[in-house]
């Protein structure tokens, strides 16, 4: 057995060599449950710890597709298959140029435990690809989303494996890949979620994400006797997360000061009220335009090349990608007054960022607050089974009850005293399910 964290990163580091965001995640996790292991040694006398840091199946795979000139592209494709001891795996894809093996393997490690955290009954995966969606036509994305699922589709199914969106596939990438495994299988199953209202989506699935993470806030907010009524909130990124975070944060009263994309950051001393989210709506989601262009039509700051970190705030939801924040930022934000750091985002903190504000302020990590997408990813599955759709209202009424029931897990497993180290809370909750479902079935 390791007789530190360290040693058993060591060993973790040698298996998966150059996977940086990988060993992040998982030294995070371990850390945070180490003494708990101590306590309970049943865990390491089983070889939890190596069996749940390796994936049960890595696919890597070729996609080759033709663009508007008639040339040939080639693209690779991936799906981490890590954990099923608790249901089918379940995890988004991500079409972006800086997707690699480490970084997906971060993220569906994270997904493990955000699953585990919902109670429902969904294992851990992740997958995508290093094509790039900005600047292709829809001609062009459709025919690398056929490509893409005419390969990914031998390894999916709807009691195996149900990917869901993540960065660069929204509503349009879900239709085509689904379009594509309709027709390569002649069925029409529940194999993906996110899918469009008018053939098996679910209501609130785009907004879930976003709302997830502000209702997550919330309730960290009520330990403290606290509301976002009149907090002035910085959000980074302007896309699905982004956005519908901003939205809830409105309806609850709070005063949303930013907004990004990797250009730069819009500053809105007055704040982005429902009529300047629309517009930014539809600069993303229909023109796909920059942020800057938001700046311009309302003549607000724009801060070029800058991230939003140096605004003062009392709340900061980082919506954007991962290890967007370092230590320096985390300082920055502390000293200006921010009460509470949530992630709305996977990891976008990176270590030294993320312990100093589990040490300082109220600090929600993203395998707790952010998992409201995939609860309602969960929830649309559920739906698909049995041929129903729920309404808005009641969906977006059981999300709040699954975000309550997170992060009453982590204060369970997270109180020290007076203080709740959400960090701890949110690992521990999710490990003890995934583990003991290993141990009862057995050396798998």
């Amino acid at each position: 057995m390791y007789k530190s964290v360290d040693q058993f990163m060591d060993y973790v580091i040698a298996k998966n060599p150059g996977e940086n965001e990988f060993h992040q995640a998982v030294r995070e996790v371990i850390s945070s449950i180490w003494n708990f292991l101590q306590d309970n040694q049943h865990y390491l006398h089983n070889n939890i710890l190596e069996r749940i840091v390796e994936p049960e199946r890595v696919i890597t795979f070729r996609v080759s597709w033709r663009d508007d000139q008639g040339k040939i592209n080639v693209n690779r494709g991936f799906r981490i298959q890590f954990n099923s001891a608790i249901g089918p795996y379940k995890g988004g894809l991500r079409f972006h140029s800086s997707v690699n093996l480490g970084i997906l393997k971060f993220l569906a490690f994270e997904q493990i435990f955000k699953n585990s955290l919902t109670t429902l009954p969904m294992g851990g995966g992740k997958g995508g690809s290093d094509f790039d969606p900005k600047g292709k036509s829809d001609n062009e994305i459709m025919s690398f989303c056929q490509s893409f699922m005419s390969e990914l589709y031998r390894h999916i199914g709807s009691n195996t494996d149900i990917p869901a969106g993540d960065i660069g596939v929204g509503g349009r990438e879900i239709g085509y890949l689904f379009g594509q495994y309709k027709k390569i299988t002649n069925r029409f199953l529940g194999v993906l979620t996110g899918k469009g209202i008018n053939w098996g989506g679910s209501l609130i699935r785009p907004e879930a994400t976003g709302y997830g993470a502000v209702y997550f806030a919330q309730e960290m907010l009520n330990t403290k006797k606290l509301n976002f009524s009149n907090k002035k909130v910085l959000i980074s990124g302007s896309g699905n997360v982004a956005q519908y975070a901003a939205e809830k944060v409105i309806q609850l009263g709070g005063k949303v000061l930013s907004m990004s994309d990797s250009s730069g950051t819009v500053y809105d001393k007055d704040g982005i009220d429902n009529k300047k989210l629309s517009w930014i709506m539809n600069l993303k989601n229909v023109k796909r335009g920059r942020i800057k262009e938001f700046a311009q039509e309302y003549n607000v700051d724009y801060l070029e090349g800058e991230k939003p970190w140096g605004i003062k705030c009392d709340i900061a939801i980082p919506c954007a990608t991962q290890n967007e924040i370092d230590e320096d930022d985390a300082s920055t934000l502390i000293k200006n007054g921010c009460i509470c750091m949530v992630e709305g985002a996977n990891m976008p903190n990176n270590s030294d960022a993320a312990e100093l504000f589990n040490d300082k302020i109220l600090f929600g990590p993203g395998k707790a607050a952010n998992a409201g997408g995939v609860a309602v990813s969960g929830l649309e599955m559920s739906q698909n089974s049995m041929r129903i759709n729920w309404s808005s209202q009641e969906v977006d009424a059981k999300l709040n009850d699954i975000m309550k029931n997170i992060h009453n897990q982590c204060v369970e497993h997270g109180r020290n005293g007076d203080r709740i180290d959400y960090i701890q809370g949110a690992n521990i909750s999710g490990f003890i399910k995934v583990a003991d479902a290993m141990l009862d079935q057995g050396c798998v």
